[in-house]
């Protein structure tokens, strides 16, 4: 508890301190700088063409995008006294919210709402409530994401196979990637990836389990239908239709998929734009469990507490939920944009995808758990199951400690 406490003083403190040393940000002609800080490179494209056409009826507002890896994005903004305060505008996940929010660094954004009657309800209320920390609201929600079963349609040609559909369950899964899987060709049936959002999630959703009790008190990972979820995550790697963990870490899992080396993996919109270049490729429903099930979540853009352009970011951020926005995501088939309405479009945007799996998929979806310290959950699941994965321990003594650990941390919320 006191650790908590004392990272949410000390985050306080830094951007307190950095925001008051710093000064107005311009540029020599005279505009507004504000920076924009987000993590992921494939959506540049769009969001260039985002900020141009801001810039149609903003002209005296430049917007710096700031690129970080999302492995380093959280940590950047921990540690951001050594580089200054807050990006103005930022990109923001479900699992940090709480954490952020609550740590006083994040501009509450309820009076600006109110003010400019700005129109919530274009958004789903899920995503709306996500970014909702103590009744106020810090987001104005960007997209959202669901996961599908991602296949190579040349792959299953020659295999013999035929492509997946809703009428695919765990069994019928297994039995294809054992005739996908050609060792001689170095083709795996099956990437089974280590992650949780478009994981083992899923399976323990789809088996039954879950992730958080409803009480937020404890985690379900040592529950009997965890267990067997997990299980048959790892089965693939344990016959050999899957790389190893060691394989997958070396080489990114996308990275064997998009070069044909694995005919089929779990995957979010997110790879749209990576995956649509080779037309081998294609999506589906997610194969079911027990039950139906897959994770959904979604961005969010906030503003620093001590943005010295309050003004200029809000106008930001006001188009950046914008329909004009959402069309341009749409359109190029970048993410599911988050604003009512606009999903049609970006379904349409790949006509050789079948994007409709992941719209699909929000009737059947769970909310990817959200707690104060979400992160340091995550961080602990990767540390723990990392040992499953690899052979080095059981499924059952691996849960087991996740289970002690996690609801240790469950325990400083």
């Amino acid at each position: 508890m006191k650790k908590c406490f004392l990272f949410i003083a000390m985050l306080t403190l830094v951007f307190v301190i950095a925001g008051c040393s710093g000064q107005t940000a311009s540029s020599k002609d005279g505009k507004v700088v504000i920076r924009y800080g987000l993590w992921d490179k494939k959506q540049v494209p769009a969001i260039e063409q985002i900020i141009k056409k801001f810039n149609e009826t903003n002209p005296n507002i430049e917007v710096k995008i700031e690129l970080t890896p999302y492995a380093q994005y959280f940590q950047k903004l921990e540690t951001a006294a050594t580089g200054g305060a807050l990006p103005d505008v930022l990109w923001m996940n479900g699992p940090h919210i709480t954490q952020y929010a609550e740590g006083n660094v994040l501009l509450p954004l309820d009076d600006l709402i109110k003010k400019d009657h700005y129109n919530m309800g274009n958004y789903p209320d899920s995503l709306v409530s996500l970014y909702t920390v103590d009744n106020k609201k810090f987001g104005i929600p960007k997209d959202f994401d669901t996961t599908g079963l991602w296949y190579n349609k040349k792959l299953f040609d020659e295999a013999g196979v035929s492509y997946p559909d809703d009428t695919w369950d765990w069994n019928t899964l297994k039995e294809a990637a054992k005739k996908l899987t050609n060792k001689d060709k170095g083709i795996w049936g099956f990437g089974a990836l280590m992650g949780n959002q478009g994981g083992y999630y899923d399976l323990i959703w789809q088996n039954g389990g879950y992730i958080i009790s409803d009480d937020g008190k404890s985690v379900g990972f040592s529950q009997p239908e965890a267990i067997e979820a997990l299980k048959y995550n790892i089965s693939f790697i344990k016959e050999g239709l899957s790389p190893t963990a060691a394989q997958m870490t070396e080489t990114a899992p996308s990275d064997m998929f998009l070069s044909g080396k694995i005919a089929m993996l779990f995957d979010g919109p997110w790879m749209v734009p990576e995956y649509k270049k080779n037309k081998d490729l294609d999506v589906a429903v997610m194969p079911k469990g027990k039950e139906r099930a897959v994770s959904i979540h979604g961005l969010a853009n906030v503003i620093a507490k001590n943005t010295k352009h309050q003004k200029e970011a809000w106008k930001f951020v006001k188009f950046l939920g914008s329909k004009e926005a959402a069309d341009i995501f749409a359109n190029t088939g970048t993410v599911i944009p988050a604003y009512n309405g606009t999903q049609d479009a970006w379904i349409k945007s790949v006509s050789n995808l079948h994007l409709q799996a992941f719209i699909d998929g929000v009737q059947y979806s769970h909310p990817l758990p959200s707690v104060k310290n979400t992160g340091a959950l995550w961080d602990e699941e990767t540390k723990v199951l990392k040992k499953a994965w690899s052979g080095e321990e059981s499924v059952e003594d691996a849960t087991k400690e996740l289970t002690t650990e996690g609801n240790k941390i469950l325990d400083k919320n």
